[in-house]
């Protein structure tokens, strides 16, 4: 009667032991692979869903008639108006969306912007929305609807027809 493992039936069953540990540390390698993929891939679309509700808020609850729309280049608009939507807890402020250095800025103001290039003695806080290479309003003046286009550098873009709900 035999109580206990020879050498070859231990170094047998370590081999396999090896075999699928190596299998199961490809499967968790390639499984970690994968989900950092998808996070960014889902970071990029949280990110590009944020930013489409800050520019539906804005341009959706615009105060009728405010929107001034100034053509800069073929792929930018300036656009300054007066929004009900704040993200810096402000009643009624004003907001303007400028392209500078490849980046989108949106700016938020208790005083209206009148001219661009800003000048020095105005006071707002600065968000910087995004890395872009263009963005384009266009107004339609008989339904105040608006079409935003904006091209994100990551070559993804963002096209929204808004349409203003303070008709007042």
């Amino acid at each position: 009667m035999r109580r206990a493992f020879t050498l070859i039936e231990m170094m047998i069953s370590i081999t396999i032991l090896s075999i699928m540990m190596l299998f199961l540390y490809q499967s968790y390698a390639s499984i970690n692979k994968s989900n950092r993929f998808y996070k960014k891939e889902s970071k990029k679309i949280i990110d590009a869903m944020e930013l489409k509700k800050i520019f539906y808020l804005d341009l959706s609850l615009s105060h009728f008639k405010s929107v001034k729309i100034l053509n800069q280049a073929k792929d930018e608009d300036v656009v300054f108006f007066q929004t009900s939507h704040s993200l810096h807890q402000n009643i009624n402020p004003y907001v303007a969306y400028i392209k500078k250095d490849g980046r989108l800025y949106r700016l938020e103001s208790l005083q209206p912007f009148k001219e661009y290039p800003l000048g020095v003695d105005d006071d707002y806080v600065v968000d910087d929305l995004a890395k872009i290479t263009g963005m384009r309003l266009y107004k339609h003046d008989k339904t105040y609807a608006y079409l935003l286009d904006i091209a994100l550098e990551d070559k993804s873009e963002i096209i929204l027809k808004i349409k203003q709900l303070n008709e007042y």
